[in-house]
């Protein structure tokens, strides 16, 4: 995964500020200015280490959609098997994401910066997802409820359908048919997943 530039409360302080500047404005109009006065540092201190406000909003996203996803994970629990605790996870971590206030402005009125991730390249939260489910298909492996196969494959290949679910959703639903809810697809997403990763 791709290290966030600097760790620490100041780190957390600017990235706490870009989120409330994108949150009220959108990235477009969030300019490093604005981060630093919300911030309470100067400018020269966020150039040296973000060249541009996209760079910083690269990592608020990491920081924000890693922690979504490490929240969605379900705590172990007796006679619950790897497959069902990884699919499980993974429902609530889509249902979680599309609720996710940075994610829903993002989609609104930006969504053109999530663009490069979905057509061109993996970007450093999906690389911290990717370990987090090649872990969880390498421990259903080990209990038998996962079928065999390549978990790093499987764990791209799980990526894909849960980034379909939740990037595209809205696009396979309607208002004025109930029928055609967001938990009717997450229901479907779980069944597409346990059939996916049954053995």
């Amino acid at each position: 995964m791709t290290p966030i530039r600097h760790n620490g409360s100041d780190n957390d302080a600017v990235l706490d500020a870009v989120r409330d500047c994108v949150l009220a404005v959108g990235v477009r109009r969030t300019t490093l200015t604005d981060v630093a006065r919300r911030a309470g540092v100067s400018r020269m201190t966020l150039y040296r280490r973000w060249p541009d406000v996209r760079t910083l909003v690269g990592d608020l996203m990491t920081r924000e959609w890693v922690d979504v996803a490490t929240r969605a994970i379900p705590e172990r629990r007796e006679g619950a098997d790897a497959r069902s605790l990884l699919v499980e996870g993974l429902v609530a971590g889509v249902a979680s994401f599309r609720a996710h206030p940075l994610f829903r402005k993002i989609v609104d009125v930006d969504p053109e910066l999530l663009l490069p991730y979905v057509l061109d390249r993996r970007g450093a939260s999906q690389i911290a997802l990717l370990e987090l489910l090649v872990g969880s298909i390498a421990e259903g492996h080990a209990d038998g409820s996962v079928r065999a196969g390549h978990p790093e494959r499987q764990a791209r290949s799980l990526l894909l359908i849960v980034q379909s679910f939740t990037l595209s959703l809205r696009t396979m639903t309607d208002e004025d048919d109930p029928e055609l809810d967001s938990p009717a697809f997450l229901a479907e997403l779980s069944a597409i997943l346990e059939r996916t990763l049954a053995p």
